[in-house]
């Protein structure tokens, strides 16, 4: 790579089928404190809801717990969905987590709902959606920044904290809207690789300085199978493919072992649906791995990677993390 980026991980707290979410959770904590040992720079947490397989929901409490079980790593949402939350509470709980770890807490938006419609209905409880983004982001910047004179709702923890907000996107429009507001931004390459180039372009042609922000700040996820092989990885990664295809057919997203095949397990369409959702995927050992991010990067310009690591076995998973630090830790 020309130039040593920061790397960071997205985290769903994902379930081994069989497994407790106690037990998820444990593993999650031994990721994250494994991540921080090895230098990674932040360590996310998604929210989703009504996804059995997924217990990531509570996203602020895990955020505090993770940011509780590590020292020095930063840790946040990638991200709270924002159409389900009033943004006071918001502001309340992030405001909090910031007081208690103060400098190390990140507060990144989505304006999908991370469900179904019935469920989003659930969350919120009001007709208010996506279409009210933009005006949520502000109002929650706001409740984050200084008390102003006669200001009558107040955000008690969360005035003045100034937590560091993302906006998150995997489409065109959160990238033109963090350009415009002058905020860091992240493209959801893990899932919807279709249009991260030109998303990152928008976002890096009209971006305008903020208090935040002075220069545009991107960051890209994309999904990782680190292994001690190409073989090994491919491997491993279809324990991935097993998920999405779950997701697919509209299943339970529990995680399976690796399989020796695929054949039989799914049709040439779903195939071809499960590679181009991870169609930015880097897998096999730290050299593979470095070769195909020096080819990812050579028509763009982030200043970060997010990876997603889906490996069913936590030892095995934590290892992956050793791969992806040396694939990343030359120039």
């Amino acid at each position: 790579m020309s130039k040593k980026l920061d790397y960071s991980l997205l985290e769903l707290a994902s379930v081994r089928e069989g497994d407790s979410v106690s037990t998820t959770l444990a593993n999650s904590v031994a990721y994250a404190q494994h991540a921080e040992s090895l230098g990674f720079k932040r360590f996310w947490l998604a929210e989703h809801h009504n996804m059995e397989g997924i217990t990531s929901s509570a996203t602020s409490v895990l955020v505090g717990h993770i940011a509780g079980e590590t020292n020095s790593i930063r840790v946040g949402s990638g991200g709270v969905m924002l159409p389900n939350h009033p943004p006071l509470v918001i502001a309340e709980q992030f405001g909090t987590l910031e007081c208690l770890y103060p400098g190390r807490i990140d507060l990144g938006l989505g304006r999908a709902p991370g469900t179904d419609q019935i469920t989003a209905r659930a969350l919120r409880r009001e007709s208010i959606g996506a279409e009210q983004f933009p005006e949520d982001v502000a109002h929650l910047q706001s409740l984050l920044g200084p008390l102003q004179p006669g200001q009558q709702v107040k955000a008690i923890p969360g005035a003045g904290t100034n937590v560091p907000i993302w906006l998150l996107g995997s489409s065109l429009y959160s990238a033109q809207l963090a350009a415009m507001r002058g905020l860091p931004y992240a493209f959801a390459g893990h899932f919807a690789p279709r249009l991260y180039r030109e998303a990152l372009r928008v976002y890096r042609d009209n971006f305008q300085p903020s208090e935040q922000l002075q220069q545009p700040y991107a960051m890209l996820a994309i999904p990782a199978v680190p292994a001690d092989s190409l073989d090994e990885a491919k491997h491993l990664t279809t324990t991935s493919y097993q998920r999405i295809l779950a997701l697919f057919r509209g299943q339970p997203l529990w995680m399976k072992p690796p399989v020796d095949s695929m054949e039989g397990l799914w049709n040439a369409a779903e195939e071809a649906g499960v590679k181009d959702f991870l169609g930015l995927q880097v897998l096999g050992n730290s050299t593979d791995i470095k070769q195909q991010l020096d080819e990812l990067l050579s028509d763009i310009q982030v200043e970060e990677l997010m990876f997603t690591v889906d490996i069913y076995e936590p030892e095995k998973r934590r290892h992956a993390l050793n791969i992806l630090a040396e694939s990343l830790s030359d120039d």
